[in-house]
Parts: structure tokens; sequence; C-alpha cells
């Protein structure tokens, strides 16, 4: 990602700094629409330790009538998550700094993890997205809505919150290396500049998920259940692993496709994030 000088009277304007909001929630929208059915495949991998070829095969037995289902709560936590990465993240590097100078590495870090601390406010929609994406669950819950409602009825708001500390552990730490290693390359043409985005975010977030990736494995597990004690992220950790056969490499089941998620998922984000920023 370009980011734009804090000092600069683009960055300080009030337009300039809600430009890059909506660009960032515009762009999260973009990649959640393309890519949700391979999230889908991904979010089985996570869950239940299948290969991709069993997943895929259960995406097909479920067929292009619940392809979807589960699409609502993911883009509007990941547009609103986008929108928070880059733009309240450039708010807070720029009320950190002194006036008139430009964030250094410490102060954007420290901005990219309250940041991705205040994204987690969103756990709620990845909450209930799991829930909808788990054909045990299908015949429980309607749609997002009813989801929603079911769970505070029957187990109160804090149900909504379950599996918050993988998604803190994740956020933070990925949005700060994230903002933090992506650095600008120019291009000689518009689209080679579009071409040269996707690759530099796609190949930087392909790796950091590779990174978290036992992180989603964990919430995966704890947002799939419904009720009864709150685990620690620690204690699922154990009990996937000790499940799986005790082998690491059970763990990342589904890190491989998780990679290529990732390097389209960033690879759009940070395109379509700067593509809006020049032409908005």
């Amino acid at each position: 990602m370009a980011v734009k000088d804090q000092g600069s009277p683009e960055c300080e304007a009030p337009n300039g700094r809600r430009k890059q909001y909506v660009c960032g929630g515009c762009a999260g929208m973009v990649n959640i629409m393309i890519t949700f059915p391979i999230q889908k495949v991904l979010f089985w991998q996570q869950l239940f330790g299948v290969s991709m070829t069993e997943a895929v095969r259960q995406l097909q037995r479920d067929g292009m009538r619940t392809l979807y289902r589960g699409l609502l709560p993911p883009l509007l936590q990941k547009t609103s998550s986008m929108a928070i990465m880059f733009g309240f993240s450039n708010d807070v590097s720029r009320l950190l700094s002194r006036p008139g100078s430009t964030p250094g590495l410490v102060t954007s870090s420290m901005a990219a993890v309250l940041a991705g601390t205040v994204e987690a406010s969103l756990t709620p929609f990845e909450r209930v997205q799991t829930l909808l994406q788990d054909q045990r669950h299908h015949v429980r819950y309607n749609n997002t809505f009813h989801a929603f409602r079911t769970l505070v009825r029957e187990n109160g708001m804090r149900e909504l919150y379950r599996g918050t500390v993988p998604v803190l552990l994740r956020n933070g730490p990925s949005n700060a290396l994230f903002l933090g290693l992506l650095r600008p390359i120019k291009a000689e043409t518009h689209a080679g500049q579009l071409v040269t985005d996707f690759i530099s975010g796609g190949l930087l977030g392909a790796t950091l998920g590779s990174l978290y990736y036992p992180l989603n494995v964990v919430k995966a597990r704890k947002q799939s259940q419904v009720g009864g004690a709150f685990q620690s992220s620690w204690q699922v950790l154990r009990t996937i692993y000790s499940e799986r056969g005790g082998k690491l490499s059970h763990l990342y089941r589904g890190a491989h496709l998780n990679y290529h998620r990732s390097l389209l998922s960033w690879g759009i984000t940070n395109a379509a994030y700067e593509l809006l920023m020049k032409v908005m």
C-alpha cells in the first residue's frame, strides 16, 4: 500500500482522510465478493481437518443454493475492517506524530495495532459467518439476522464474541506487519501499476496469512461451538492438535489453499484500494 505522507495537504484535508475510509471499505467489499467461495472451502478444512478435495466435494453436494450462504457477515465485517485498517490507522498515525512530521516506524506500528484491536469489535460478524457456513447449523439458523437474534436470545451477548482472543492476536500484529512492510513500487503504465500493486499486496498478505494460520484454525473451532464453557485458545489448540494425531502438518490442513486465497484476497484489496485512491 502506498501510504500517503501524513503531513501532505491531501491527508490533512478532512475529505482526503474520509476518502481513505471509503476506498478501504470498497476494496474490502470487492475482495469478499470475489473470494467468498474459496473462503468457504478453506473454512471446512480449518474446522474439520479434511483435504481440499473432500471440502470441494462438500461444496458440490450442498449445491449453488448454499454457495453464498453466510456472505452478509463477512461482507459487512471486511468492508468495515478494511475501512478501519486503512483509514483509522492513518488518522491515529497523524495524531501520534509531531505536527508537520512524517510518522516513524514505531508510531505507524502502534497505530496499526490499535486499528487491529478496534477491528476485533467486529468479531460478531465472523462468529455468525462461521455458524452459517457450518452445515451442522444450516437447519438451526436461517440467515444472518436470525442467527444474531437466536444467539443473543438463547445465550446472551457474550456468545457473539466467542473467539475474540485469536482475532485480537491475529489482527494487531498482522496489520502492523502489512502496513509496515509494504512499500509502493512504481510502474510506467496504469495497467502495470495495477499488476504491481496486486502482486506486492498479495505476496505480503499471503505470507502473513500463513504465519497466523493456526490462529484461524483455533478461531474456527471456537466459533463453531454454541453454548457451553468458553475454553482458552491454548486449550482449544491442544485439543485440535491431539485430535489430528499430534501432527503439526495436520494442524496446517488448508494452509496451501489459504496461501493462494490470501494471495488473491490481499492482491485484490491492495490493487483496488490504490486504484480507488487515484480515481476518487
